[in-house]
């Protein structure tokens, strides 16, 4: 379990009001981890976090000394440490949340500009328009809210709490909270383990695993439906947990 002491992670997408958190103090974040295109929201990111395709010219071009730059050779054996991408969903904010639970043990992962909704006009991300993942044909994210669901759960069983500092419409479920809030909130309740135990053992029983993380070369392993299934499971504990949504 996490120390209950340890320290907040501002987790930053490119959604349309990522740029809200440009003005936000830094000296309330232990770690700033900023995915694909959001580094350049804020200069004072940690982390840089982004697939194998992201192309080199999108990236910052220059890092301070204390800024590093995460791949897929960090963040896939995190993910596999927490049941692997097919179960964890197949986008990077559900792949930065598992990375950094794993990685950098905070207290409270504060998630902002990830909430995956995507306008059919007008711009999708804070730059414009670009790539949404959870809008392509693919197995692992048939049930975002279902992921959300997953990642709060096995956060919490780690002492880590997720929030949603966004006030926009979100696929996230993770509770409400104010960024200036961040060091008051309470340390996470342990979610009762007869929720959780059940769905993971029936992904143990699938075992549908890709330890490379290139699951997508092996789709004819995976029954849609059966990971449809597990969704429903995941929503059903989050619905019986009563987690508190502001």
């Amino acid at each position: 379990m996490n120390d209950p002491s340890g320290g907040i992670a501002l987790i930053l997408g490119s959604g349309p009001n990522a740029p809200l958190a440009a003005d936000w103090p830094g000296g309330q974040f232990d770690h700033v981890v900023a995915m694909n295109n959001a580094w350049r929201v804020r200069p004072d990111w940690t982390h840089h976090i982004h697939p194998e395709d992201f192309a080199p010219e999108r990236r910052p071009a220059d890092m301070a000394p204390d800024q590093q730059q995460i791949t897929y050779l960090d963040y896939i054996p995190e993910q596999n440490r927490f049941g692997g991408v097919v179960y964890a969903g197949g986008t990077m904010a559900f792949t930065t949340g598992y990375w950094a639970l794993g990685a950098l043990r905070p207290r409270v992962m504060a998630f902002m500009g990830c909430d995956m909704v995507y306008p059919r006009t007008g711009d999708t991300h804070f730059y414009g328009t670009g790539t949404a993942d959870p809008l392509r044909e693919d197995i692992t994210l048939q049930n975002l809210e279902a992921k959300s669901a997953r990642l709060w759960f096995l956060a919490a069983q780690q002492g880590c709490l997720c929030v949603n500092l966004s006030t926009a419409p979100s696929r996230l479920l993770f509770p409400h909270a104010l960024a200036q809030d961040l060091a008051e909130l309470p340390v996470v309740t342990q979610p009762d383990p007869a929720l959780v135990a059940p769905v993971l053992e029936r992904e143990k029983q699938l075992g549908y695993v890709a330890p490379t993380g290139r699951y997508w070369e092996m789709l004819d392993r995976f029954d849609p439906d059966a990971l449809a299934e597990v969704d429903r499971l995941w929503c059903d504990a989050w619905r019986a947990a009563s987690v508190v949504v502001t």
